[in-house]
This record gives C-alpha cells, sequence and structure tokens, in this order.
C-alpha cells in the first residue's frame, strides 16, 4: 500500500482513545482536543479552549514546567516523551509528547495519559 494522506487514520486513532488529548503547537496554542478531552475539560470550556493558549488553563508553576518539556523536546531529536507525574486519585501516569514532522523539527506536543487499573471487560465480548 503507498503511503496516502493518513490524517483521517490518525484521527480515528485519537478520537477513539477514551483518554483525553489535547494537541498544542509549539506556540502552545491548543489545535485540537479528542472527545473525551471536550467532556473532561468542559467546566474550563470544552471545546471553545482550541486556539487558546495551553498556558491559561495552567498555574504559573505547571506554564514555566510545560515551558521547559517544550525546550527540552527542541535540545534533541531523541528527546520525545517525557514522564510528568502520576495521579494517584485516577491511578495513571502521565507524560508529554513531542510531536514532529517528517524532518525530525518540533511541530507541537501532547500530554499522553497512562491508566494502571486493571481491564475489568470480558476478552472478545461482542454482547
Amino acid at each position: 500500500m503507498k503511503e496516502k494522506d493518513l490524517s483521517q487514520y490518525f484521527k480515528s486513532i485519537t478520537d477513539q482513545n477514551p483518554c483525553p488529548v489535547v494537541i498544542c503547537n509549539v506556540e502552545h496554542e491548543i489545535i485540537y482536543m479528542n472527545p473525551a478531552a471536550v467532556v473532561r475539560y468542559e467546566k474550563r470550556g470544552g471545546a471553545a479552549l482550541v486556539g487558546q493558549s495551553i498556558l491559561v488553563c495552567h498555574n504559573p508553576h505547571s506554564g514555566e514546567l510545560i515551558k521547559k518539556v517544550v525546550a527540552w523536546f527542541q535540545e534533541s531529536t531523541e528527546h520525545n516523551i517525557l514522564y510528568t507525574y502520576h495521579n494517584e486519585k485516577e491511578n495513571k501516569d502521565v507524560y508529554m509528547v513531542a510531536l514532529r514532522n517528517e524532518d525530525g523539527a518540533l511541530i507541537g506536543y501532547y500530554e499522553k495519559h497512562e491508566y494502571r487499573n486493571l481491564e475489568m471487560a470480558k476478552q472478545y465480548d461482542f454482547s
């Protein structure tokens, strides 16, 4: 299969993710929120946050940490993921992930949530 415009596939992958995905460009502007993020951040504006700075959504200390991570991503194409914290209440680890173009230049970033709860669904349960 020849490589085609895969954007619809990547968007579908992101949209089906039950974890919130907020994608930002290097200027910290929110450029995309998946449906789970829109619901999660509804009290802060939901989909209306697209186009706004992610730094406005965080306290000054967190904003400085975000800027430091992005600077670290820009230092090397090998700097692509950084563990940021564990949310005990939701039993999840949170990472910031670099987004790069074909040449390896940093074009943005997103926050990745990995829940640590045991899956309770039955395998291949089609009911």
